[in-house]
């Protein structure tokens, strides 16, 4: 058994036992450590046995919450937060658009996944209750984003200057959504950076060089505008918020210059070359502007099925709404590369503004606890939370530009503000209450 293969089975053995025994937690830690190293697409693979490793996390973390129901729900009650009702009602609609979807068994096929997804999350919600364990789970992300950044690096850009087939379990090898998912990572890394020890730092700044230089040559452009906006949201709070740590701008100031020193050593030509295609709208294959021209076929398809056209649908349907040269030697439809068009095109604009309400519900909540945080002048907190929305508006900017509305990462990081919300506000509120 190879290196990589011994310690991934090492740590899912550890981190099963430790679910039972040590602390429920681990389960979480095991599952998104599965989910981020994919081990079946692994070239190492074969070392290991050949068990459904995703199951098997799932299945602990559901035993862990129903041994202990009782009392984890006393710590992290659904009913506090008022996004998991507009998580509800947004799957709800996927499970009624199963019926009238025009592709009902990929439909079907893909709401299953939508629906386990959510299971997870709710799970998740009750077993990341501490503070040590949300950090714990940061840094399962952060890791396992630098296993992706790792194998990039390995792994070399194919013949088209990309590379393929690196990703997480729910990416399907793409590698624009393999991109999207690492930006988070690097602005939580910038939190870390800054107010980590010194072996944190360290830490920190290895890891986001292999997930900057993964990033860089996967060469994706809207992952390349996530971590730009996300950077940028987050360091201004350094920079102008009037809640500072000492030395605070001095630390904006620096993390600007390594980030600008980090992205020219490690970006090459062809990174920049496809970047600088941004600006090259007269040329949309070039740039990706032709884009706007599938969001806009989305409003045409949406005035003849309000309730909308099911998951693929508008890849079925795009042939009808779209000009003839986007198919041109193509035998199959073209998909939105939006997630927002996605949304609205498979479950309609109910669904839409479902999804709209529960981002908004999310900041909302955020927006409690950073209040609440800034009264105790609990700042350390307080700048958590900013990295995490950060995080998060990476994320949504990056998947502007594909199809990610039933995507892990996306649920994950609305748990982590959730669960910092719960950790650093419900939980006081709670206990005056009581």
């Amino acid at each position: 058994m190879g290196k990589l293969a011994l310690l991934f089975f090492t740590l899912f053995v550890g981190g099963v036992l430790a679910a039972f025994l040590v602390t429920p937690v681990a389960s979480v830690l095991v599952y998104k450590m599965v989910y981020m190293v994919n081990p079946d697409s692994r070239w190492w693979a074969a070392s290991i046995p050949g068990l459904r490793y995703s199951l098997i996390a799932s299945l602990t973390m559901l035993f862990v919450l129903g041994v202990r129901y009782k009392e984890l729900s006393a710590l992290a009650p659904w009913k506090e937060q008022p996004v998991f009702k507009w998580i509800l009602a947004l799957l709800i609609t996927y499970l009624l658009m199963i019926n009238i979807a025009i592709v009902p068994a990929l439909h079907k096929q893909f709401t299953i996944e939508f629906v386990k997804l959510i299971v997870i999350i709710f799970v998740a919600y009750k077993l990341i209750n501490t503070e040590k364990a949300l950090d714990a789970c940061l840094w399962a992300y952060i890791l396992g984003a630098t296993y992706i950044g790792y194998v990039a690096h390995s792994t070399g850009r194919d013949g088209q200057g990309r590379v393929e087939g690196i990703g997480m379990i729910d990416t399907g090898g793409d590698s624009n959504g393999t991109a999207a998912a690492l930006i988070p990572a690097l602005v939580l890394l910038i939190h870390k950076a800054w107010l980590g020890n010194k072996k944190v730092k360290v830490a920190a700044v290895i890891c986001g060089a292999l997930i900057a230089n993964g990033v860089v040559l996967i060469n994706s452009r809207g992952a390349f505008l996530g971590a730009v906006c996300g950077g940028l949201f987050f360091v201004f709070y350094m920079l102008f918020s009037k809640y500072q740590r000492k030395g605070q701008r001095g630390s904006a100031i620096l993390i600007i210059l390594l980030g600008i020193g980090g992205a020219l050593y490690v970006a090459d030509d062809a990174f920049w070359e496809r970047m600088g295609t941004l600006k090259e709208v007269e040329d949309g294959d070039a740039s990706g502007s032709h884009r706007i021209d599938f969001w806009l076929a989305t409003f045409d398809m949406m005035a003849d099925n309000p309730l909308g056209v099911g998951i693929n649908g508008f890849v079925q349907l795009s042939p009808s709404y779209l000009p003839d040269h986007y198919f041109d030697g193509r035998t199959s439809g073209k998909a939105v590369h939006s997630t927002w068009f996605q949304v609205l095109s498979e479950v309609g604009w109910v669904g839409f503004f479902i999804l709209i309400a529960m981002l908004i519900s999310t900041m909302k909540q955020s927006s409690r606890a950073k209040i609440y945080l800034l009264e105790r002048q609990n700042f350390d907190a307080y700048f958590k939370l900013l990295s995490l929305e950060g995080a998060f508006y990476s994320y949504l900017v990056a998947a502007s530009f594909i199809d990610r509305g039933r995507a892990v990462t996306l649920y994950w990081l609305i748990l982590l503000i959730l669960v910092a919300a719960n950790i650093y506000f419900l939980r006081y509120r709670r206990a005056v209450r009581y």
